[in-house]
């Protein structure tokens, strides 16, 4: 399989930069494998797509403010976004500079305010330290930025804070969004419940790398990256008894379509934690998830490639065509699909 193989042509006005008037008001496209027509529903319709004794798996991870922007002590402009949170004070984070920080160095960030030494090299990652008292998350949450897609080219505003984030977020650790999510609120839910539709958490800390593009034409030669994941004895538990009892498991996310299948291939599906690196594409064959939400993805995407194992890559593209022609809204915070 080659990575053209998955590619689109999609109009630059169809990327959405600003979130939906209302989380569920956006858009919805229905694509089943037994069904050649596609239909289009806004998502407030989803309960009419689900029934009782199904089981929707929610991925609750929470993206922290992790942008800053600041200077070199040497001079020179610097932004940090934060990857991943070691512990109270340290991080490894992406630096950007017109010169590459030395370990030793220092970073002056946001007026100022922030001090972080540069302690080393973790492969693409800074090894970065924050000085005083107070931990690493606190400060973020008082100076840093969220971090918004790169396709979004516009400075992160107070509204992203609340609207680039699911209203189920729990975890703080994610730098981007698990953006399926973004399309449920409250009356939404409790309209599911009402209907007998279950819900059960997993997390996953979504990481930059889900931005990063396949740079080789053979799909099979890319390097997924790494991102860390919590599945806890609830949710186990929650999938077992859906399964036996002939519901349906439906992920919202890709992200929890990664924590479930990884588990699963690896043998006893259990509550654990740690690492996945898992690369779906088609071919691949699903052991828990029988429906998937998901958004609209970029072209040429490991995400595309993901969402094409479940239906068939003719399938998803001609689905992304009609939503092309409907003027669907793309990525993070467009319109949403639901795949049976």
């Amino acid at each position: 399989m080659q990575t053209r193989d998955f590619d689109f042509e999609l109009p630059p006005e169809l990327i959405a930069t600003q979130a939906s008037a209302q989380r569920s008001q956006s858009r919805l496209l229905c694509v089943s494998q037994n069904q050649q027509q596609l239909k289009d529903f806004k998502f407030c319709d989803i309960p009419r797509l689900l029934r009782q004794g199904d089981l929707l798996v929610f991925n609750n991870t929470k993206v922290i403010p992790a942008r800053l922007f600041g200077e070199k002590d040497s001079g020179g402009e610097v932004e940090v976004l934060i990857e991943r949170v070691l512990n109270q004070h340290e991080a490894l984070a992406h630096v950007r500079s017109n010169r590459s920080p030395k370990p030793g160095r220092l970073l002056l960030l946001e007026n100022k305010q922030l001090q972080a030494e540069v302690l080393g090299r973790q492969g693409e990652f800074f090894h970065l330290r924050f000085a005083g008292e107070a931990s690493l998350l606190e400060l973020l949450d008082s100076y840093g930025r969220i971090p918004l897609p790169p396709y979004i080219e516009r400075e992160a505003e107070q509204v992203d804070r609340e609207r680039y984030q699911t209203i189920y977020a729990k975890h703080p650790g994610a730098v981007a969004a698990p953006t399926a999510g973004l399309h449920f609120d409250h009356a939404l839910l409790d309209q599911l419940k009402q209907l007998g539709v279950n819900t059960c958490e997993v997390t996953l800390h979504v990481g930059a790398g889900t931005f990063q593009p396949v740079r080789v034409d053979n799909i099979f030669e890319h390097q997924m990256h790494s991102e860390r994941f919590v599945l806890n004895h609830a949710a186990v538990e929650a999938i077992k008894q859906t399964q036996e009892q002939g519901g349906r498991v439906i992920a919202v996310g890709t992200t929890s379509v990664r924590v479930l299948e990884t588990v699963a291939a690896r043998g006893e599906f259990e509550a654990c934690e740690g690492e996945t690196d898992i690369f779906i594409y088609p071919g691949f064959e699903f052991k828990v998830i029988d429906a998937l939400i998901t958004n609209f993805h970029l072209p040429q995407s490991t995400l595309l490639m993901l969402v094409s194992a479940l239906v068939g890559r003719e399938t998803i593209l001609n689905a992304y065509q009609h939503a092309i022609e409907q003027r669907y809204r793309f990525y993070s915070y467009g319109d949403a699909m639901i795949i049976l």
